[in-house]
């Protein structure tokens, strides 16, 4: 017999997680090289955030792989490298056909989870990755890809980032014509990694609900990759979704503290910050400083009450249809303390069950808003 609506679930009736963002397309490349059957997903993988086990204990039945490539690259090396991620989201999928299954629309997500597949959707972490050509925009929506974020860490010609340390100038006006063809080819916006004015701007001329894949709240932790209240205020009249994420420099003030700090430190000992396709060589000596500087300034620990504290923030200002969940699993070294990778959704489900949360507030963060707004941009590209 099903429970009622306002029923708290046990942790087995939990609706299946549509996770925004998981980069394990991208650690693949770093830690394997791109060699699928060399990661060993079936059996379980010590070195990643993500493998099939660990996935089905954490009852992911939609995820959104990140195909990032840094925006470090070249515009013409972004391009190839992200075809290379998305060929690489494939091969999982191809490698292990009875756990994935590729889907596009929110009814082949649905057919793939009814079937017990894990449904398979590709979203771009970055502009730089269409080469100021909404061609290849184009060409990607084509191939399958359902989101792009407007920027990663540092802005593009058309669009500000809010870790980029220029000024924010927003959304240009190449970055509207953006957003006007990714509303008419049916791709989500994603505002993670913008800055605020470009979250203004974009949810000002976009005619489709926009999501935020991975980020948490400003309000909580100050950190710039988060949305500011005055964002999400705006958010259901839009209709969008905030994907709140699991970075501990994210959730926490204290780790977010020590996250600069460690930066600041590098940047003295001029070793190298950021991601980078291949990592530069470091002067050794500085790098036995930075260690013994990083044993005397050990990173404190987020902690599942701290992702509590952002979700239950956001359901105060955005109500609980704009809520879902997007990991930044394998995008990020550190996991708040309780979360073992993929399978941490169970823990956290868990804890907001215990506080209360209902079947259906549950259900919505898990599954039903993320697919909502996965099936309006289909509908807005309709028209």
């Amino acid at each position: 017999m099903p429970l009622a609506p306002d029923a708290v679930p046990s942790a087995r009736e939990y609706a299946p997680v549509v996770d925004g963002h998981n980069d394990l397309p991208w650690a693949l490349r770093q830690e394997f090289g791109y060699d699928v059957t060399a990661a060993g997903l079936e059996a379980g993988q010590p070195r990643l955030h993500t493998d099939i086990p660990r996935l089905r204990r954490g009852g992911v039945g939609a995820q959104f792989w990140s195909v990032f490539v840094p925006s470090s690259l070249t515009p013409e090396q972004s391009v190839v490298a992200t075809l290379e991620q998305i060929d690489c989201v494939r091969r999982i999928v191809a490698a292990h056909p009875d756990t994935f299954e590729l889907a596009r629309t929110a009814a082949e997500v649905r057919s793939a989870v009814e079937r017990g597949k894990i449904a398979s959707l590709m979203g771009m972490e970055g502009g730089h990755s269409i080469a100021g050509s909404l061609g290849v925009l184009r060409a990607m929506a084509a191939l399958g890809v359902r989101y792009m974020t407007l920027t990663h860490n540092d802005s593009t010609p058309w669009a500000s980032s809010a870790t980029d340390e220029g000024e924010d100038t927003g959304l240009g006006p190449f970055g509207r014509e953006v957003v006007a063809e990714m509303n008419r080819v049916g791709m989500i916006v994603d505002l993670s990694h913008v800055s605020e004015r470009t979250m203004v701007d974009a949810l000002a001329c976009t005619s489709a609900p926009v999501m935020f894949s991975h980020s948490s709240c400003r309000a909580v932790c100050s950190h710039p990759r988060n949305v500011p209240d005055a964002v999400l205020e705006t958010l259901p009249v839009n209709g969008g979704v905030l994907m709140v994420t699991f970075v501990p420099k994210f959730i926490s003030e204290a780790c977010s503290e020590h996250a600069r700090a460690v930066h600041d430190r590098r940047v003295e000992l001029g070793l190298p910050v950021g991601f980078h396709d291949i990592a530069p060589a470091e002067e050794p000596e500085a790098a036995r400083e930075f260690a013994a500087w990083l044993t005397r300034n050990p990173a404190p620990m987020a902690t599942i009450a701290d992702v509590v504290r952002h979700v239950e923030h956001a359901r105060d200002i955005v109500g609980h249809r704009h809520l879902g969940l997007g990991g930044d699993f394998d995008g990020t070294p550190e996991l708040p303390e309780g979360m073992d990778g993929v399978a941490g959704y169970r823990p956290l489900l868990d804890a907001l069950a215990e506080r209360g949360w209902t079947r259906h507030e549950l259900d919505a963060l898990c599954w039903g808003n993320a697919l909502r707004v996965l099936e309006e941009a289909e509908q807005a590209a309709t028209r």
